[in-house]
């Protein structure tokens, strides 16, 4: 079972994650941010990586410390579980529609962390949730996992919507990246015969 387990402490927030890559999508989360809850059990159930995340920081302040943190946890326990990412697929890609919200995310495991981030969300908040924090949530996992990753709004208007479309996407890019490839025969997916390691 590829598995990674992070403990992150800081002064602000107080972290830990259990992530397996090869699970059903069981998802045990408390990070204190009901919104960001509700997009960990979307990455969880449709990427059906098996998440327990437990977190507690300065929300009193505002949600930005724990955002950025559980986001840096993720992606650290991401590398952990992909390790050298022998036989995988290593890209992924996928759209998904949530009503009249349509995105579109594309990744690569290629341990060069690298966003690029389109989306375009209406509103400032949803729910007490400040939507800028999204980016700074793939901003986090992508500099910790060590992934490339595109996303794209091709439609939307509802800012629930979008953002949800957005997580959804992002889970079956990653399942589709991550899943074992039985032709690669336990190889790296690299021409160079190495990928670079999130953290090395």
């Amino acid at each position: 079972m590829r598995t990674g387990t992070i403990h992150r402490v800081t002064g602000e927030t107080n972290v830990r994650v259990t992530l397996g890559l090869d699970g059903t999508g069981t998802c045990s989360v408390s990070t204190g941010v009901p919104f960001l809850d509700h997009m960990l059990h979307q990455i969880s159930s449709h990427g059906l990586i098996d998440l327990d995340i437990q977190a507690k920081g300065d929300t009193h302040i505002d949600d930005h410390h724990t955002n950025e943190d559980v986001g840096i946890a993720v992606g650290q326990a991401l590398a952990q579980a992909l390790g050298d990412r022998r036989g995988i697929h290593r890209f992924g890609h996928f759209l998904a529609p949530l009503d009249e919200a349509l995105v579109q995310v594309a990744l690569d495991c290629s341990g060069r962390p690298h966003l690029s981030f389109g989306l375009q969300i209406p509103s400032q908040k949803i729910g007490t949730y400040d939507t800028e924090l999204v980016k700074e949530f793939f901003v986090a996992v992508a500099n910790n996992a060590g992934l490339t990753l595109h996303v794209r709004q091709l439609d939307g208007v509802n800012s629930h919507h979008i953002v949800e479309a957005c997580f959804k996407a992002f889970a079956r890019a990653l399942r589709m990246a991550t899943e074992v490839d039985p032709r690669r025969a336990g190889a790296v997916p690299s021409s160079k015969g190495v990928l670079e390691r999130a953290g090395a």
